[in-house]
Order: C-alpha cells, then sequence, then structure tokens
C-alpha cells in the first residue's frame, strides 16, 4: 500500500478468489459487442441505447427510429449529442443491428401505403447479451471510484444466514436452502468487492498524497478507524463463521447442494450443471473462512492485509508530517530545479546541470565491420545500410564481447561426503572379511557374503597371473588388504563352500594367509 512498502493490494486478488472458475474463452463475438464504445461516434450510440433503456423501464420493448428521437427529445436535454432526428438515427441503429448490441425485426403494421409497406419499417430491442453491455458501461461511467469502503457490518448477516442455513438443511426446506444460499453468496461477493475497490482506492491516494497532501490529513483518522473495526470485528467475527460452516457440513453437503438446485429456477440450466454451481460457490465460501493446510483463509489474508495497511497508513502519515514540518516536498523540489534552469546563463550550463540530476549519458557510437563485406561496404551510411546484429556488451559498454572468466566449478559437499562414508564402510568392511579369511581358512566351513567376495577377486588375480605357455604351471598368487592366496596343483579337486554355492577347484588347491 506504501510506496515502498508492502501492498494491501494483494489481498483482493485472494477475494477474487472466493469463487473458483476456469476464466472464460475468448470470444470475438461477443468482444465486437463493446465496439461501439470506441466508435467515432460512440456519445450518438451511447445516447440511442439510453432511449432503449429508458423505454424498457416503462415496459416499452420494440422501438422504431421516430420513437428513438422522440424519447432523446425529451431525455438528451442539452447535450448535442443527443440532439438526433430519425434521418440520424436509423444508420446508428443499422449498425448497432451489426454489431450484435440491438436486434432488428420488421413491423408490417406501421405501413398506411403500399409504398411504406414496400420500404419495410423495422423496429429494434435489446439484446440479451447488448444489454449486459450497456449496463456494464453505463455502470463504469456511473461509479464514484472514491467511493470505497470494507464493509464489517456484512459479517453478522453471514453468520446469522449461515445458522439459518443449517436449520433448514436439516428441516429439509428446499426454498429456504436455496434463498439462504443466494444471500450468502451476493453477501460474501459483495463484501470481497469492496475490499478490492478499498485497497485499489487507498493505494491510488497514497500514490497522490506528495501532491495533495491535504487529502490524506483530512481523511487519516476516519481511515485509521475504520480499518481498525473491520480488522477487529474479522478477528471475531472469523471463528464463530468456520463453526457455523463446521455446523452446516454436519448436514449433509451434497444433500443441500441438491435442494437448493431443485429450487434454482434457472431453466436453461440441467440439474447436473445447477448442482455443479452451487457446489463451487459453496466451496468457495467456505475456501473463505477455513483455511486449509497449504495456507491461510482469505479471512486471514484479508485481516493480515489490513493490519499491513494500517502500518503502512502511520507510515505515511508520519513522513507527510516531517515534510509538512520542514517545508520539503517533491513539488517544491521540482520548482526550485526549474528555476535553476530558467536562470541558467548558457545553453552549455543548462545541459550540465540536466547531466548532473538526472545522470543521462551521451548517445554511444560504434564502430564495426559487417560480415558481408561486398554487399555493404564501408563508404555506405549507417542510415541507408541494412541493421547489423551487435552483442549487449558492445551496445553497454563498447567493448567487444570476451568469453569471460570460466564459471566456478559446482560442488555438492554433502554429496562427496556421503559417498567417501559409503566408499571407507565398504573398504573397512572387505578388510575384515579378509582377515576372517586368512583366520578360518577356506574350506571345512561355509563362507559368507563378504568373504565370498574377498575369495573370487583373489582367485581373479591369481587366475590371471597363471599364463601357461606350454608344460606344466606352478604354484601362483594374488594379494588384497594384506591377505595372500596361494593357488596349488593338486591330485584331486577341492571344494569351497561359500554363501553363493559350491566352488569345484579341478586339480587346485587354495591356501590363505
Amino acid at each position: 500500500m506504501s510506496e515502498s512498502g508492502s501492498d494491501p493490494g494483494r489481498s483482493p486478488s485472494g477475494l477474487r478468489a472466493a469463487r473458483p472458475a476456469v476464466p472464460p474463452p475468448l470470444r470475438d463475438d461477443r468482444l465486437k459487442l463493446f465496439a461501439f464504445t470506441t466508435a467515432e461516434k460512440r456519445a450518438e450510440y451511447l445516447w440511442v441505447l439510453r432511449a432503449f433503456d429508458h423505454a424498457r423501464a416503462n415496459y416499452v420493448v420494440l422501438l422504431h427510429a421516430g420513437d428513438v428521437a422522440r424519447i432523446l427529445n425529451g431525455l438528451a436535454g442539452d447535450d448535442p449529442a443527443g440532439q438526433l432526428g430519425a434521418g440520424d438515427i436509423t444508420p446508428l441503429l443499422e449498425q448497432l443491428h451489426v454489431w450484435e448490441v440491438l436486434e432488428r425485426s420488421y413491423d408490417g403494421t406501421r405501413a398506411a401505403t403500399l409504398a411504406e409497406y414496400r420500404n419495410r419499417h423495422f423496429v429494434y430491442q435489446f439484446s440479451q447479451a447488448g444489454y449486459q453491455v450497456f449496463r456494464a458501461v453505463e455502470d463504469a461511467l456511473a461509479a464514484r471510484l472514491d467511493d470505497a469502503s470494507l464493509s464489517r457490518l456484512a459479517l453478522p448477516d453471514l453468520l446469522a444466514d449461515m445458522n439459518d442455513l443449517a436449520a433448514a438443511n436439516r428441516a429439509a426446506d428446499n426454498d429456504l436452502v436455496y434463498r439462504k444460499l443466494n444471500r450468502l453468496d451476493a453477501t460474501l461477493s459483495d463484501m470481497a468487492g469492496r475490499a478490492a475497490q478499498f485497497y485499489l482506492t487507498l493505494g491510488d491516494l497514497v500514490r497522490t498524497t506528495e501532491i495533495t497532501p491535504e487529502t490524506f490529513m483530512s481523511h487519516k483518522d476516519a481511515l485509521l478507524t475504520h480499518m481498525r473495526e473491520f480488522s477487529s470485528d474479522l478477528s471475531r467475527y472469523a471463528p464463530k463463521l468456520a463453526a457455523a460452516i463446521a455446523l452446516v457440513e454436519d448436514t449433509g453437503v451434497e444433500t443441500m447442494v441438491t435442494r437448493a438446485a431443485a429450487s434454482d429456477e434457472r431453466v436453461f440450466l440441467g440439474i447436473e450443471e445447477r448442482e455443479a454451481d452451487w457446489r463451487a460457490r459453496w466451496a468457495g465460501l467456505t475456501h473463505w473462512f477455513v483455511g486449509s493446510e497449504a495456507g491461510l483463509s482469505e479471512s486471514e489474508r484479508l485481516r493480515e492485509g489490513t493490519m499491513s495497511a494500517i502500518a503502512a497508513v502511520l507510515s505515511l502519515l508520519r513522513r507527510v508530517t516531517e515534510t509538512r514540518k520542514g517545508g520539503v516536498s517533491r513539488e517544491s523540489q521540482l520548482r526550485h530545479l526549474a528555476g535553476w534552469f530558467a536562470a541558467a546563463p548558457t545553453e552549455d550550463a543548462a545541459h550540465a546541470l540536466f547531466q548532473a540530476v538526472f545522470d543521462l549519458g551521451r548517445p554511444r557510437h560504434l564502430s564495426m565491420v559487417h560480415p558481408d563485406a561486398d554487399i555493404i561496404p564501408d563508404t555506405r551510411s549507417w542510415w541507408e545500410a541494412q541493421p547489423v546484429e551487435i552483442s549487449r556488451t558492445l551496445a553497454e559498454t563498447g567493448r567487444p564481447p570476451s568469453p569471460g572468466l570460466p564459471a566456478r566449478v559446482q560442488r555438492n559437499e554433502g554429496s562427496v561426503r556421503r559417498l567417501r562414508e559409503e566408499q571407507l564402510t565398504a573398504q573397512r568392511l572387505r578388510a575384515a572379511a579378509a582377515q576372517s579369511l586368512a583366520r578360518g581358512g577356506v574350506y571345512e566351513r561355509e563362507l559368507d557374503e563378504a568373504e565370498t567376495d574377498v575369495l573370487l577377486s583373489l582367485l581373479n588375480a591369481a587366475l590371471t597371473a597363471r599364463v601357461p605357455v606350454s608344460g606344466r604351471v606352478n604354484s601362483s598368487t594374488g594379494s588384497e588388504n594384506g591377505v595372500k592366496l596361494t593357488l596349488s596343483p593338486h591330485s584331486e579337486s577341492t571344494v569351497v563352500r561359500t554363501a553363493r554355492g559350491r566352488l569345484h577347484l579341478d586339480g587346485l588347491q587354495v591356501s590363505v594367509r
């Protein structure tokens, strides 16, 4: 909310999540309904639509160009954009029909002669989407952007409606369940919208404080009181509303949704679509006051945003007070700077003052050889030649790019230490197995898994050394971890029992020491 501090506008973004929904797809046929707001004759189009809205309020739906002119004669007053005749209104009506803001139908009853019948009189009325677009534009034009408040009085209404909803669902009153759910949804949406508008308005007030500090000083007491009361009421009612939501859920959420959908009068929606809509609304309502394990509830976020806003307003009040006391503000600084520029004796002095204040460097001129010199000669101007790609380093510093220093090697010390410990542990176990093998020998017992691994590695080393060329091979040895294995010729085959089975050595005897 403050110029450099926390922003309470963060909460309204969460407020919008009260009813989770997938954004609607982009439809150009709907966007063209707003074309009249940017047209050259947008004021005339708006007055024509206001005439239709005026007639609609008097239960008149279909209008002819002459009817529109007659209504505007008494509606537009002194506004020249509303002083239109029937001949001027007809092309406007046709264009609004092209944009689908108005619907057109033929009215043969207006023809008094055969010629008029052949000229085809048309009458117009609002299309459903066109009327919504017109109301949105009128609401935006009539909205008071400085009229913002936090709706703390809605909290007791929410609590009372929640208790009534639990009683209605327990009593199986479908109509009352629908009315209470609809009222809860409307009240919560209004409170969320008010909070979002309040914090946006507060942010605008803060950003314009340096220009008009009197505006802030005149509203500071009421502003701080308003935010403190809202934060206090929100802290007091949030646990009660969470308990009331639990009470409603005890009566059966699916049963409540089914009853609300049964009394819902939106006939163009199927029963399943209505149930899905009310289920999503209830989920959004519970998300507002019941926090999940992953984060805070929306009411808790709003309370934190309000407290941050109070702290930021107090900080801003201190800065404004100090500024007013010292007599130096951004406005006075700019006025003094403008006076210095006006009093500069020469243009060079004004340029030097500008450079010192705004610290803007001079343009940097670059020179480089184009890679295709045959097509673009050196004598051609840069204004006439094709653009040349240059590096960011050359553009920003004027120096050609270089490879630079090698990047720092990223070492994962934790992984290295863990792997080293595992390696040392394996070595200690292997050394212990080798010593056990030397003490107990290999015959007349069964070797375990570790001793078997050591024996096989020693046998591999010893057998690798036995490379006979011709004749009988003498004894061979293999050593590991201070243990030496010797293979000696034997008149019979020997058998070593291991954890992996029996190892038969044909004509060989093993000794380990």
